[in-house]
Order: structure tokens, then C-alpha cells, then sequence
């Protein structure tokens, strides 16, 4: 006779580890929509742990390469024509500027790494460049919408962006996304969807790069032992979702919208920030 199954021998979920993945999958959705909009992930990212908890290196490295993917998804009939049209002039000047723009950051970034700058911990700042960032966007896209319509990518437009890129990444609240399409749109593209592709496919070889030194790094110094590999796989998954929907739909937005609802969006929430949170948080 089987006897009656005891409840307490069945392994029951712990309840921190339901409350860990109900936060792994709003970091997961945070940073998939935040990545591209130019709104800035980091200082979300940032902002959102204060509260949820702070998560791995190995974590945060995870979810920003499911945004990654995503953008690959989504641009990959391009990426694949630059490889079936790669003898054209105007495909090779193309990639030797996106490559010009990407060796600007990857250098620099190497260099500021190496002179120790940090990313400041604290919300202060964050709140500060999300505000000054939504100002300087307002002012970028009035000066932009008053000159001739503009598709084309220069060399100043190229370098431009591999230099916006290295601030973005020093000052988390000002966003890649948005210091990129707006330096560009400042510079001379001043088609909106013109500058945002070239700003998008500039981020994937750049983003790639820094995921992979994050990880390189992170395995290194031992930093995956004991990672909770199931909030993870999961925050990856919903991040590579969430970031697919986000992306597509600014792409289309974009073709007949200004970012002025950002640029709104990130003052108040800048403000606000800055008037609800203690000082020096």
C-alpha cells in the first residue's frame, strides 16, 4: 500500500527565489525597452535596481546583449546586403564609416578604461544628464527640422558618432541612442530614420564588443560563480523580446514623429528624481 505523499517532502519554490525572477523579468523588460530609445538604459537600469536589487556584472552583460540581438534581428537584411554588396562604392564607403565610428569608441572606450573613469553610482548625476540630455535634444531637432531634408552620411557625421558614443558610455543618463542620432542629425543628417539607422547599426559592432569584454572580464575575475542562471536565461529572453517590439516600433514612429515626447519624458523624470530622492543617493 502507497502510503499518503507528504507535502513537506515536495521541494516547494521559495518565495525569494519567485520574488528574484519577478525582478530579473522587469529588469529584463527595462532594459529592453530602454537600450534603443533614447531615454538611456544604464540610468534606468540604475534607478530600477535601487529598488528591485542589484544585480551581476555577468547579469546586466546578459540582458544588454539580448537588446543587441534584437537590433540584429531586426537589421539583418541590411548587414546582409553590405556582405552581397560589398564591391559597390557606395556600400564600401558606407562600412568604412560605421568602422571609422566604431574604432573611435573601441579606442577611446579602451583608453578611459585604462585611465580608471567609473561610472558614477550614485542617481544625482544620472538625473542630471537625463534633464540636460532632454533639453539638448528639444534644441537639436529645432536646428535639424530647419535645414534641407539630408540622407546621406559624411565623415564628420561618422566621427561624430564614435565620439558621442564614448560619452554616452562614460555618463550613464545621457544615453547612446541619443547622443548618437542627435550629433548626427546636428552634423549634417538630418533625416531622422537616416540618422537613427546609422546610429543603430554603428551600436551593434559596438555593443558587441563591449559585451564581450564585459563577459571576457566577468569569467575572468570569477564572477560567474554562484549566478543565478535561470533569472538570467529569462531576463535575456524577455529583453531580446521586449527590445525586437521597442525598436520596431520607434523605427516606424520616427517616419513621422519628432523625439520631442522623449526629450519631454526624460526632464520630468530627471526632475523628479532629483526632487524626491535624498541628496547624494
Amino acid at each position: 500500500m502507497v502510503g499518503r505523499l507528504s507535502y513537506a517532502a515536495v521541494p516547494l519554490w521559495n518565495h525569494c527565489d519567485v520574488n528574484d525572477l519577478i525582478s530579473a523579468i522587469l529588469l529584463g523588460i527595462i532594459e529592453g525597452i530602454t537600450e534603443f530609445l533614447p531615454i538611456s538604459s544604464t540610468g534606468h537600469l540604475l534607478i530600477a535596481e535601487r529598488w528591485l536589487g542589484a544585480r551581476s556584472d555577468l547579469f546586466n552583460v546578459a540582458i544588454q546583449a539580448g537588446a543587441i540581438l534584437a537590433v540584429t534581428f531586426i537589421y539583418w537584411r541590411t548587414l546582409w546586403s553590405f556582405v552581397q554588396n560589398w564591391r559597390r562604392p557606395e556600400t564600401r564607403d558606407y562600412i568604412a564609416k560605421l568602422a571609422v565610428a566604431f574604432l573611435i569608441t573601441a579606442v577611446l572606450g579602451l583608453i578611459a578604461t585604462k585611465m580608471g573613469f567609473k561610472l558614477p553610482e550614485t542617481i544625482t548625476p544620472i538625473a542630471w544628464a537625463l534633464i540636460v540630455g532632454g533639453f539638448w535634444m528639444i534644441l537639436a531637432e529645432q536646428v535639424a527640422s530647419k535645414r534641407p531634408d539630408q540622407v546621406a552620411i559624411t565623415w564628420r557625421v561618422a566621427i561624430l558618432v564614435g565620439l558621442a558614443q564614448m560619452v554616452a558610455g562614460i555618463f550613464p543618463g545621457t544615453s547612446r541612442s541619443a547622443a548618437t542620432i542627435f550629433i548626427a542629425m546636428l552634423a549634417g543628417t538630418s533625416n531622422r530614420a537616416a540618422a537613427t539607422e546609422f546610429a543603430f547599426l554603428v551600436g551593434i559592432p559596438t555593443m558587441y564588443a563591449a559585451t564581450g569584454y564585459e563577459l571576457l572580464k566577468t569569467f575572468q575575475h570569477g564572477g560567474a560563480a554562484g549566478e543565478d542562471w535561470t533569472g538570467l536565461g529569462v531576463a535575456f529572453v524577455v529583453s531580446t523580446i521586449v527590445a525586437f517590439v521597442a525598436v520596431k516600433w520607434l523605427l516606424g514612429y520616427i517616419r513621422s514623429h519628432r523625439f520631442t515626447p522623449f526629450a519631454v519624458y526624460r526632464i520630468a523624470l530627471g526632475v523628479a528624481l532629483l526632487l524626491f530622492l535624498p541628496a547624494g543617493v
